[in-house]
């Protein structure tokens, strides 16, 4: 939810270190020199091929299909990194495979046919092997649960979702009233109510939803804030003495004013009150014992200033949050919890309760760089000591948001390359993509071409997690372009320049780099849908610092639906000279050692 005249009181921390001049090209270099693919390939996309779930347990079996004509002679592999760990015959449309007993592992499923020593690449898809969705968060949403949202229509909008590898849902919105999720009670559940909007809410749209969620192997949360009550509220058994106020006299319960339309304002709470929290884990358990939700995905709305409680003491919020979330976690230990950072705020307690599955930061103006997306996942990283990833909350187009339009492509496959390049994952696929913090709005609509792109980065990410979100050491990268029209940066990005994001991981060097060549802002908000498509670069030379190199393999979500490719290159003492074939958005470069 959007924060309310949100006060930034952390101060930012510098995600990577890097020179002031912030350019990795300090040695000139120059070199026209050319290093091929070990092996040609083409790019022939033009099969779907989808699974049956978007995570799956070790040894399980992964159900593929395929639609359209396979061509004769073609195979199918399977990847870990650019490693073939598996490769069989493909003649039928259909294809299953036993995932391999690691966990936390991510795969590339490639279809291809070999001629003339070349790969044909047909179809790519990504898949994650885990037992649960805490180490790769892939995030998504429902927003709407009336007589529209048929059975045929929930299972095409989770057929996407789950194309897309989306291993959770945020059900925002669902509830009957802020202080009583439930519509209805245990004994008398309700098959219609309203939600806050006073939209209907169909309590088997809710159901359907849930089931069709499981059954693609993605987690149910249901929404709610921390702290909110409807005015109805001391009616269904909430006390005066629990609420938040704005001054020490216990007169004005601190609130946020909706429309006039709407079902209520919502009135605020202490959530470190102890019989609040005990009133609303006894709702939260009418919400479990009704509905097969996972957990509770726990929102707020930011700084609120200095509020008060019943008595007059001052109420440290980001404290209080810590304390409700350790009280809801207590009492049903067995459910999954999230819990929103609005601006960062009470960023650093949410992290340190180590009982939400991973950090959610809902990003606004004051951290509308590119940049702030390193910042807030170095912060979160040392809050949780590196063991929760990230997931932003971050509204694309927000300027257009108001009207009926489409997504602008360049902008959003961007801010997600990125994103991903840094680890983290972008809560913006759902029953429709994300223009807005009030999640109904669905005014944007995605274009195929951007569908088509969505899914091959979303691939990417899954594919390839074990380098991008697994760890590792976040490093500067000694790189340059032996095209002295290019320039190489490290960290942050800088306009007119590629962008280079080094992870060291085991004995693998990963260098992300990103297009910002042509970028006509480093705001990664694209309020008004105006960044540009960037001109492709090709057969980009480059020297990198790294000595002992033993292959080097290069992969991006624009081309060939990631597959990697092996590379040739000249060691040269401590440096290394390779070529990089293309660089749209986003290509990764794998150094082995």
């Amino acid at each position: 939810m959007k924060k309310m005249n949100i006060l930034l009181f952390i101060a930012a921390l510098s995600a990577f270190s890097c020179s002031s001049d912030n350019d990795a090209n300090n040695n000139e270099y120059t070199n026209i020199e050319t290093f091929s693919p070990i092996v040609a390939m083409n790019d022939y996309i033009s099969l779907e091929i989808t699974t049956d779930k978007a995570i799956y347990a070790p040894e399980s079996q992964v159900n593929f299909k395929i639609s359209g004509t396979i061509p004769e002679g073609a195979k199918i592999r399977i990847r870990h990194g650019a490693d073939v760990i598996e490769e069989q015959s493909l003649s039928a449309n259909t294809f299953s495979w036993t995932a391999p007993s690691a966990d936390n592992m991510g795969y590339l499923a490639d279809v291809y046919t070999l001629s003339d020593n070349k790969e044909n690449i047909y179809a790519t898809i990504g898949i994650d092997v885990s037992t649960n969705w805490k180490r790769f968060p892939r995030y998504g949403f429902v927003g709407t649960y009336d007589a529209t949202k048929t059975s045929s229509q929930i299972e095409n909008e989770l057929h996407f979702l789950n194309r897309c590898h989306i291993n959770g849902l945020q059900f925002y919105d669902w509830q009957n009233k802020h202080h009583w999720p439930l519509g209805g009670t245990r004994d008398n559940l309700l098959d219609e109510y309203k939600d806050i909007a006073n939209r209907q809410v169909l309590t088997s749209v809710v159901k359907n939803y849930i089931s069709s969620a499981h059954e693609h192997g993605m987690k149910a949360m249901f929404y709610n804030l921390c702290y909110g009550a409807l005015d109805d509220a001391q009616t269904d058994g909430v006390n005066r003495h629990w609420y938040l106020y704005k001054n020490n006299k216990h007169s004005d319960i601190d609130k946020l004013t909706l429309s006039k339309d709407w079902k209520s304002d919502i009135y605020l709470l202490d959530p470190s009150h102890k019989d609040w929290q005990n009133y609303i884990i006894e709702r939260n358990n009418d919400v479990y014992s009704s509905l097969d939700f996972d957990g509770f995905h726990i929102d707020q709305v930011g700084d609120r200033g200095t509020v008060y409680d019943y008595y007059g003491g001052i109420i440290n919020l980001p404290h209080s949050f810590a304390s409700f979330i350790k009280a809801i976690k207590e009492a049903r230990p067995e459910k999954s919890l999230v819990m929103n950072a609005v601006s960062r705020f009470g960023q650093q307690n949410i992290a340190g309760t180590n009982d939400v599955d991973f950090l959610y930061n809902e990003m606004w103006g004051s951290e509308d760089k590119f940049s702030d997306f390193g910042k807030v996942i170095n912060e979160n990283n040392y809050f949780s000591g590196n063991t929760m990833n990230t997931v932003f909350a971050a509204y694309m187009d927000y300027g257009k948001s108001g009207e009926l339009g489409t997504f602008n492509t360049p902008g959003i496959l961007l801010t997600d390359a990125v994103i991903f390049a840094l680890g983290g994952a972008h809560l913006e696929l759902g029953d429709h993509m994300l223009c807005h913090e009030y999640f109904p709005n669905n005014n944007l609509q995605m274009s195929s071409e951007l569908k088509k792109n969505i899914v091959a980065y979303y691939d990417f990410m899954t594919a390839y997690e074990n380098l991008l979100r697994d760890g590792g050491q976040q490093t500067t990268s000694d790189i340059t372009s032996g095209d002295q029209t290019i320039s190489i940066n490290a960290w942050p990005p800088v306009t007119h320049g590629v962008t280079a994001i080094n992870r060291n991981v085991g004995n693998q060097q990963v260098i992300n780099l990103i297009n910002f060549t042509q970028a006509n802002s480093l705001s990664w908000r694209d309020m008004n849908g105006t960044q540009p498509e960037p001109t492709t670069l090709n057969n980009i030379p480059v020297r990198i610092k790294a000595s002992g190199v033993k292959k080097i393999w290069i992969a991006s979500p624009d081309y060939m639906g990631g597959a990697p490719q092996q590379i040739s290159f000249r060691q040269d003492n401590n440096y290394v000279m390779t070529t990089v074939p293309n660089l749209k958005y986003w290509s990764m470069i794998v150094l082995e050692k």
